[in-house]
């Protein structure tokens, strides 16, 4: 058997995957472990979502991404817990993997702040499953409205919301408004998918909470341009199959609900029964360490921590470095030098779409928006996409719809579990002629 230090990394994000290609050539044998057997670009999970890509251009088998690191293996399994005193790590199926260090790069879901019934209504996007099921339920309510007589209902399965206006809200929107006014106004016949309401609703006073003022201006005005109602200082305090209501006792009928309004971290912290802010996010120490826990690192959303006197944005470049910074310190202590010290987040900057040829983009020293601020948005996220095969289909993919106005994922797949996604695609006067036999 061998005696090398075992390093255990449970999740392949990217955080978790940046701290393991770190440590490449290392003495040590290292695990990676995930409940899915691919790394997902999530930034981009917004463009499956409303048929711009396949979920295979934004997903990567971590297996391929880490078959020519010798020291390392991949594991799919379910972690349960840590047994810290022992030094283990928990699976599902009753497996256990010790270790010496511990990264947990588990990443975070959406939270309904106390309301996780809402869920099956408004899906929020996190995962492959999320975009899928969102493409689903977009392009069945287009489907359901060219089926129906009543225009009232047609009306109702026409009106998209999009609760949160944070980045991810405010692409969702843009996209599908473009989706809807742009792409699909030849493939029906009984309805104008032109006419297709997009609801962006959110409770503080403006779009883009993370981005400057101005930028928030301009991303409002962006989104108004391509008919997209924006709701500011709105409270949802009610979700159902037939649409939101909300705190002022008013509501808003709507087929699909969306959730991008907030995230909660993974059960982390509960494994090490360590100290975590109100979204769950274990409270880590300077050096990305958990107090009383030694050899264990957190690092991505799952870890809170301050770096030059601000909280670290849960972003990919941070988790990113924050695997390289563990990755550093675990070499150090292998070698017997000092540690690196405490992690210090280098800031590259915010970037946000609105849609085709609007985005924003905050430097701190340098804030752009429009054309070139959209081209640089997409240049920025092609350069980060892993394997060269990837970056050409998704260069090449968005060219070519930003010539013809195309969309080529425009497939209906999959089911869901909503009651009122099963309803049959017929019309009224087919229901009533039904009724009456």
């Amino acid at each position: 058997m061998s005696t090398l230090p075992r390093v255990v990394i449970v999740g392949a994000g990217f955080g978790g995957l940046t701290a393991a290609r770190a440590l490449d050539g290392a003495a040590i044998e290292l695990t990676v472990v995930d409940r899915r057997n691919f790394h997902l670009f999530q930034p981009l999970l917004y463009q499956v979502a409303t048929a711009g890509l396949n979920p295979s251009d934004v997903a990567w088998p971590v297996r391929g991404i880490l078959s020519k690191q010798k020291n390392a293996r991949v594991l799919l399994g379910q972690v349960t817990g840590i047994d810290s005193d022992a030094r283990i790590v928990l699976l599902d199926d009753g497996r256990s993997l010790p270790y010496d260090w511990l990264i947990l790069a588990t990443g975070a879901t959406h939270t309904y702040f106390g309301n996780d019934q809402w869920e099956t209504h408004a899906p929020g996007l996190k995962r492959v499953d999320d975009a899928t099921l969102i493409r689903r339920r977009l392009l069945l309510a287009l489907e359901r409205a060219e089926n129906s007589d009543d225009p009232v209902e047609q009306q109702r399965l026409m009106t998209f919301a999009i609760v949160g206006a944070g980045p991810t809200g405010v692409e969702l929107a843009g996209a599908i408004a473009e989706l809807c006014k742009r792409v699909l106004i030849h493939d029906f016949r009984a309805i104008d998918t032109r006419k297709v309401r997009v609801v962006l609703i959110e409770g503080a006073d403006r779009v883009l909470l993370s981005f400057p003022p101005e930028l928030s201006t301009f991303a409002l005005k962006e989104l108004q341009k391509k008919g997209v109602d924006v709701m500011l200082n709105t409270k949802v305090n009610g979700c159902d199959p037939g649409g939101l209501s909300f705190g002022d006792g008013s509501g808003l009928a709507a087929a699909t609900i969306l959730w991008a309004a907030g995230v909660a971290a993974s059960p982390a912290a509960r494994w090490l029964g360590a100290p975590a802010d109100r979204a769950g996010r274990v409270q880590v120490l300077p050096d990305l360490s958990v107090p009383s826990h030694e050899r264990v690192f957190v690092i991505g959303d799952t870890a809170t921590v301050q770096s030059n006197g601000k909280a670290v944005p849960g972003v990919a470049p941070a988790a990113k470095q924050q695997g390289q910074h563990v990755a550093k310190t675990i070499r150090a202590a292998l070698s017997g030098k000092s540690a690196p010290g405490p992690f210090r987040y280098r800031d590259f900057g915010n970037l946000a779409t609105i849609g085709r040829h609007s985005a924003v983009i905050d430097f701190g020293f340098l804030r752009m928006k429009g054309l070139i601020a959209w081209w640089l948005w997409g240049i920025a996220h092609v350069y980060f996409l892993i394997g060269a095969r990837n970056r050409m289909l998704v260069a090449t993919q968005w060219f070519f719809n930003y010539l013809s106005y195309s969309r080529a994922a425009r497939l209906i797949v999959g089911s869901d579990d909503d009651a009122d996604s099963h309803r049959p695609l017929q019309s009224q006067s087919q229901t009533q002629t039904q009724a009456r036999r």
